[in-house]
């Protein structure tokens, strides 16, 4: 009750939106193909809803795959490098370097190298780039965390870094390494859409394509609808990263 309570201002602010939007759409007598009402778009979504479900688990499946090598070579490249201070200086640069390019230079490349047949790979390579830096430097950060006073007692009792790196340091990176986890799942999203935009191959057929498909041919109906679609999978994986995130830490508290 408490969250319906919560999310009530949301809602009746969205159904003034889409009301005022579809009076604005009858009134002016708007072209659909410019700006068609939210009644044209939800016809759309019932008419297109298998396709759509479709293009929408491609998507997902890519997302999902680019996140999980995010999370392996991110965090796995995070707790390295934490155990040496040189490492750290020689990675972190280039680090950010692949987060500051955009996807769309490097695009091309993958493609070449993954191979014009198999351009889900070259998606999935591209999504996984977009989404690595925010768990390295979750992980990264978590891990040098760890409170100083239990740092010197480590050091006191002679510890190894790889007791230091078990027993305090990851269990204090944890909410760090959640946090990143959860950014960097939107971000694969956002990175699968923007990669297959940019490999011009409707071989994955995921939404971005019937986007593309649907804007080339004018049905702007369509493209809100599978627009729709792409939002409500983005809303929907950040709720559950982070009501996970809430289970774990609280069940660590």
């Amino acid at each position: 009750m408490k969250r319906l309570t919560d999310a009530l201002p949301a809602l009746l602010l969205t159904a003034l939106l889409l009301a005022v939007w579809e009076a604005a759409c009858r009134l002016l007598e708007v072209p659909v193909y410019f700006l068609p009402p939210p009644s044209a778009v939800v016809l759309a979504l019932i008419h297109n809803a298998p396709v759509l479900a479709g293009s929408a688990a491609q998507t997902f499946w890519m997302a999902f795959k680019a996140l999980m090598v995010a999370v392996v070579l991110g965090g796995g490249l995070a707790i390295a490098v934490s155990l040496s201070a040189t490492a750290e200086r020689a990675v972190a640069p280039l680090a950010v370097t692949l987060q500051v390019t955009p996807v769309v230079a490097i695009a091309p490349l993958v493609l070449i190298w993954a191979g014009l047949d198999h351009a889900d790979r070259a998606v999935t390579a591209l999504a996984a780039a977009v989404a690595f830096f925010p768990v390295f430097s979750g992980v990264l950060t978590g891990l040098k965390s760890a409170d100083p006073d239990l740092e010197r007692l480590f050091d006191l009792h002679g510890a190894s870094a790889l007791q230091r790196l078990w027993r305090l340091r990851l269990p204090s990176a944890l909410p760090f390494m959640l946090e990143g986890i959860r950014v960097a799942a939107g971000l694969s999203i956002v990175g699968a859409v923007v990669a297959e935009f940019v490999s011009g191959s409707g071989a994955t057929q995921g939404l971005a394509w019937r986007l593309l498909e649907a804007g080339n041919r004018l049905r702007t109906p369509d493209l809100l609808a599978a627009l729709l679609c792409l939002a409500a999978m983005g809303l929907a994986l950040n709720a559950v990263t982070t009501a996970l995130q809430r289970r774990v830490l609280k069940a660590l508290s």
